[in-house]
């Protein structure tokens, strides 16, 4: 029995010579294994590649879409109410009328005159219209006066008179204004709507102005 055997073996187990055999690892299993993870790295920087070159075409969609549509989002002005500054403008007991009636109809200067004193305005001259305007005023009626007036006795003049032509002369007096009745002329503006008329044009509604918010 060789010393190299152990105590108690022998038969099969025996083992002959003077060296103990060389426990060599399998070698096979450990390229099989080193090729494997080789593979799995080499598949894992193509995809890697491949989403990197999708990226570059399509412009990063994916972050993009990822985020919503606010992402996009981009700030605009848009309009918003803002007050009107309130016209100074003459009241009717500042302004004298002078009422003409240009339709062969009689009576409607007087009627027309008391009507206007009654809502405050001060009355001039009140009969027939001149020549120039006589049967020649084809609308409800013409509110006539100095160029002066053409933002302030006038236009609240015809706020009395709903389609009421505005036209100016060359008088010196902006705060006297002629109303010429046309052959279309019925009555005048109801009070409540005149008074209406009156307020907006004092005041006109707010203006849109500039202000800031998102649009997609």
């Amino acid at each position: 029995m060789s010393m190299l055997t152990p105590p108690g073996m022998g038969g099969q187990y025996k083992i002959t010579g003077d060296k103990y055999p060389r426990m060599r690892r399998n070698r096979g299993r450990r390229r099989i294994a080193l090729a494997v993870v080789a593979s799995v790295a080499a598949l894992g920087l193509i995809g890697w590649g491949t989403l990197q070159l999708i990226d570059v075409f399509t412009g990063g969609g994916d972050e993009a879409s990822a985020a919503g549509p606010a992402a996009d989002c981009t700030a605009s002005p848009s309009p918003s109410p803002s007050a009107s500054p309130v016209k100074a403008l003459p009241k009717p007991g500042q302004i004298t009328v002078n009422v003409f009636n240009a339709t062969p109809r009689g009576g409607l200067a007087k009627d027309t005159a008391d009507e206007l004193k009654k809502r405050g305005f001060k009355i001039g001259d009140v009969g027939n219209a001149t020549k120039t305007y006589d049967k020649k005023v084809k609308g409800a009626g013409m509110v006539l006066g100095a160029k002066a007036a053409s933002d302030a006795a006038l236009p609240v003049l015809a706020t009395q008179l709903t389609g009421a032509e505005l036209k100016t002369d060359t008088r010196a007096k902006p705060a006297e204004v002629d109303l010429i009745l046309g052959t279309a002329f019925k009555s005048l503006t109801k009070k409540e709507d005149a008074d209406k008329a009156l307020t907006t044009l004092a005041k006109p509604a707010p203006t849109p102005s500039a202000t800031s918010k998102k649009t997609c």
